[in-house]
């Protein structure tokens, strides 16, 4: 079973139904993952959406990374990546795998440049919040194909274009 809960921290978050939209993303990113039985398992696995402002997510950025910045999802994993597997055979219980961090205003400015609505931009943030829950990463090359494709197919699943592609012409 999937818990996932939503805190909407920051009024800069547009008024919506962030619980379904959350649902609906990490959802879709779980059910293109290994971990697809996650959703189904008698055991209830926990993810926390946090919805906050740039100022909260650059303290934590500052905290977490050394980065002084501000940044579109932050992910704090709870589980490692060789221990996620292991879940498979858990019966009952709770598993909190971790938590997702947006900052509204930089999603908002990337959703703008993107041309995009900010609860779709929001959405392809929470399925790749939800990837590096699983253990995945981007930091070299062919990881990070490995979790673009991934989050193409999931986003694709709820009707979202590819956010990799650049439709400016500029790249």
């Amino acid at each position: 079973m999937l818990d996932v809960a939503v805190l909407r921290e920051s009024a800069e978050w547009p008024e919506l139904d962030w619980d379904a939209l959350a649902l609906k993303a990490v959802t879709a990113a779980l059910r293109h993952s290994p971990n697809a039985d996650y959703a189904t398992q008698a055991a209830t696995y926990e993810i926390a959406v946090k919805l906050t402002d740039d100022d909260e997510v650059q303290s934590l950025n500052r905290s977490y990374r050394g980065k002084d910045k501000p940044t579109n999802v932050l992910s704090f994993p709870m589980v490692q990546r060789d221990l996620l597997e292991a879940m498979a055979n858990t019966d009952d219980g709770e598993v909190l795998l971790g938590d997702i961090v947006l900052a509204a205003g930089v999603c908002a400015a990337e959703a703008a440049e993107k041309g995009i609505a900010v609860p779709d931009h929001a959405a392809h943030l929470i399925v790749h919040g939800t990837f590096h829950l699983l253990g995945y990463d981007h930091m070299i090359d062919v990881e990070a194909e490995e979790m673009e494709a991934l989050e193409v197919q999931a986003l694709s699943s709820i009707g979202l274009r590819n956010p990799y592609l650049d439709t400016t012409g500029d790249h």
